[in-house]
């Protein structure tokens, strides 16, 4: 039976979810996430998209990503591809790192996105990973807080305040606050 065709984004922007086949390690150690962010950095660079939020956790990843210059589809095999190449080669190993194909919601308006970047940005939190969102150093939350690096910041800080400091203030308080949403993905 075929599958249902992807339900594309007005806005371009998707919340993507990859999660690790039988939900087996993705990550095997820091210098695993270390390489897929580098990897998302260089088709950042390259502005093949636009990154507004990440969070990598050991089995799974989320990403809110803009298309730019590739449909969404594009840039997740090149990267998830990428990835995979790197990966089987370092431990020697062939074959599939991701189930099935990767989960995608569209982001088709301002407020779902704020609740969508929070829901990740509290991923770890929740997992119980952490005690304290600014803890974990593989989500994009410190990019906002401090200096961003891959994530796109000023596009969403901009939602909260035109003062830069006032923006990040408002940004910390908003994602420090309960979140009862459960995406699809």
């Amino acid at each position: 039976m075929p599958r249902n065709p992807r339900k594309k984004s007005e806005s371009g922007i998707y919340h993507i979810m990859v999660r690790g086949i039988n939900r087996q390690n993705i990550f095997e150690d820091e210098e695993d996430k270390r390489r897929l962010l580098a990897t998302i950095e260089r088709y950042t660079n390259q502005q093949i998209c636009e990154v507004y939020g990440y969070c990598l956790m050991d089995n799974h990843i989320h990403l809110l990503i803009k298309e730019t210059g590739n449909s969404i589809s594009t840039i997740i095999k090149k990267v998830s591809g990428s990835y995979v190449y790197w990966y089987n080669n370092k431990y020697e190993r062939t074959g599939h790192l991701f189930q099935e194909r990767y989960k995608s919601e569209v982001v088709e308006n301002e407020g779902y996105l704020l609740r969508v970047l929070k829901y990740i940005h509290q991923n770890p939190l929740k997992a119980g990973i952490v005690k304290e969102i600014a803890d974990y150093k593989w989500s994009s939350y410190n990019e906002y807080i401090d200096k961003p690096k891959i994530v796109k910041t000023e596009s969403v800080l901009h939602r909260f305040s035109t003062n830069n400091h006032q923006s990040i203030e408002l940004f910390t308080k908003y994602t420090k606050e309960n979140n009862n949403d459960h995406p699809i993905c």
